[in-house]
């Protein structure tokens, strides 16, 4: 009955958005302990977004749904077209697996080699640069300021900073010179190219010291190659702690470590995939793919929503390895697979679709940002399928392999004794 269905479905599904929700907070917790500035402000709202999506997941929607049941409505979890979509699927994922780890490797080949020769376009955050703080008499859109500027500067990025008629420009031109008439030559080139937002407004008058001036330069400052050297390394270690703290945990709720290598391994892969994505293209697209601080954040969310497809998959495996013990692992895999690849596609298609909103008619600020969620998405949807699981399959064959061997040469050791 719906009532029994309910219960267990709310009750089946606990574990598994524990482990995902737990994974994700784990490595927000790293980005917060580790993340400098605007990480920090990140792994906040990533952590207060798990707590309270948990508590809405858990309770709140039981709450609604009982109600709703307990009334004797009729509640449909389908609709005439998606009510037999996904049923009795049977694929053989392990059967794929090697034309994965073909199609894989050859994506990380390609990125390692444009990481290589390519690189990455850099941001302030990472080799340093100058920011201005600038206000101006009427609200100014930060995007038309950024086309503007990175024209002249060749790397300038605008943001509001408090209210609308101020914004927040940092560039990276010519970061590694620090003689004053660099730092007049920008701000010369500064003024020249805001002029037309200033109408009115002398040079003199923009770059004054005077405290009670309403309009023009307010405050400067510069970010070191030193001090961007520091946020990189806190970035790098941001990522691989958290990457070993799910390792553990994975370790921990799932006792055997086939389990957190698939998941970590996968982890790379996406990462790997990611920035190559961006080292390939970012001279080529309409719109700033810098790496900063924010790209950081960008890719911790890719790894937090990689892991908790992979940790919805691994909890059927166990649920499944559990229940039928009769069943060869290589069928768990397969069924475990295909029964949760309904969640994995409608999970994924509903975030595409508020990125692609978002990326699409978002501003060209957070283009960059959005882009690199995009592919972390496509491409962690897919690891989780062909790549995690798959792995740790191969990873748990050999290891039961290796077993049996060393089972039948103390049989043989102790024929020969």
């Amino acid at each position: 009955g719906l009532k029994e269905s309910i219960d267990d479905g709310f009750s089946n599904a606990l574990s598994s958005i524990l482990d995902a929700n737990i994974t994700t907070g784990l490595t927000a917790l790293i980005l917060f302990i580790f993340g400098t500035g605007p990480i920090k402000g990140f792994a906040t709202t990533l952590l207060i977004g798990i707590a309270t999506s948990l508590f809405t997941a858990i309770f709140i929607t039981r709450l609604i749904v009982d109600w709703y049941a307990n009334r004797n409505g009729n509640l449909d979890f389908s609709t005439a077209i998606t009510k037999n979509l996904f049923r009795n699927i049977n694929i053989n994922f392990l059967k794929k697996r090697k034309i994965a780890y073909i199609i894989s490797g050859v994506a990380i080949l390609v990125s390692l080699g444009s990481l290589f020769t390519n690189s990455l376009d850099q941001g302030v955050d990472f080799v340093g640069g100058r920011t201005y703080q600038v206000r101006f008499a009427e609200p100014v859109s930060a995007n038309e300021i950024s086309e503007t500027l990175g024209d002249a500067f060749g790397s300038a990025e605008a943001k509001t900073f408090g209210s609308a008629n101020q914004l927040k420009i940092t560039t990276k031109y010519k970061v590694n010179e620090t003689d004053n008439a660099i730092d007049e030559e920008i701000r010369n080139t500064l003024f020249t190219e805001l002029q037309p937002y200033m109408p009115g407004l002398s040079y003199e008058e923009f770059i004054s010291d005077d405290q009670g001036k309403t309009v023009g330069l307010m405050k400067y400052y510069k970010v070191s190659p030193t001090i961007a050297d520091d946020i990189k390394k806190s970035s790098i270690w941001a990522i691989l702690g958290s990457l070993v703290v799910v390792f553990l945990y994975i370790l921990i709720r799932f006792k055997r470590w086939q389990f957190s290598l698939g998941a970590v391994a996968a982890v790379f892969h996406d990462v790997l995939i990611v920035l190559g994505v961006f080292s390939l293209t970012y001279k080529y697209m309409p719109f700033s793919m810098e790496i900063d601080q924010a790209f950081i954040a960008a890719i911790l969310t890719v790894i937090g929503y990689s892991l908790n497809d992979t940790v919805v998959v691994f909890d059927r495996i166990r649920e499944f390895f559990n229940e039928h013990t009769s069943w060869p692992f290589n069928k768990v895999i397969n069924v475990s697979l295909s029964s949760t690849l309904s969640r994995t596609l409608n999970t994924s298609l509903t975030t595409l679709v508020v990125l692609l909103a978002i990326f699409i008619f978002g501003g060209d600020s957070i283009r960059g940002f959005m882009f690199a969620l995009i592919v972390g998405v496509i491409v962690g949807t897919y690891s989780s399928l062909f790549i995690a699981t798959p792995l740790m399959y191969d990873a748990v064959k050999k290891g039961d392999a290796a077993n049996a061997l060393k089972e039948k040469e103390k049989v043989e050791d102790s024929e020969i004794v």
